[in-house]
């Protein structure tokens, strides 16, 4: 019974964390602000490119907390169909409505997202190290969206 996070899903995890912390960087740092301007252009800098990508991600979730749902039966599996589209349909307000600041919103989403997390793991829907792996990206992505 181990919750060890097999290799692929932590590395692809961590690695779908560079772009939330090149925004945190370059949001903090002039420095890297201005290179970085210079080679990538502003709209992939700060927290620009934190919510574009944070919308980007929270929709992948949606995605697969339905696919978790699919492991679910009668009333259990259309809660959890609902409680799947919840992260994108957030965003979808988010991004397109004229609430500001973006960053705050889509901080509240991840920690949505979170709980929505932890509700699937305690129904038995997600593999048993889904919780660690999702609490320590979850962790990470709060932190660096709260420097921008």
């Amino acid at each position: 019974m181990t919750h060890a996070i097999p290799k692929a899903p932590l590395i692809l995890g961590l690695s779908g964390l560079i772009p939330f912390i090149w925004g945190a960087l370059s949001h903090a740092s002039p420095d890297v602000m201005t290179w970085g301007a210079s080679w990538v252009g502003a709209g992939l800098l700060g927290a620009a490119v934190q919510t574009i990508y944070g919308a980007v991600i929270l929709s992948f979730m949606s995605g697969v907390l339905w696919g978790f749902a699919t492991k679910a039966q009668g009333v259990t599996a259309t809660a959890c169909y609902v409680m799947s589209v919840l992260p994108a349909l957030w965003v979808f307000y988010v991004m397109s409505s004229g609430v500001d600041p973006k960053i705050s919103y889509l901080m509240a989403g991840f920690a949505g997202l979170f709980i929505l997390d932890a509700i699937f793991y305690q129904l038995g829907l997600t593999p048993r190290w889904w919780l660690h792996l999702r609490g320590l990206l979850t962790t990470i992505v709060l932190l660096c969206l709260s420097v921008s």
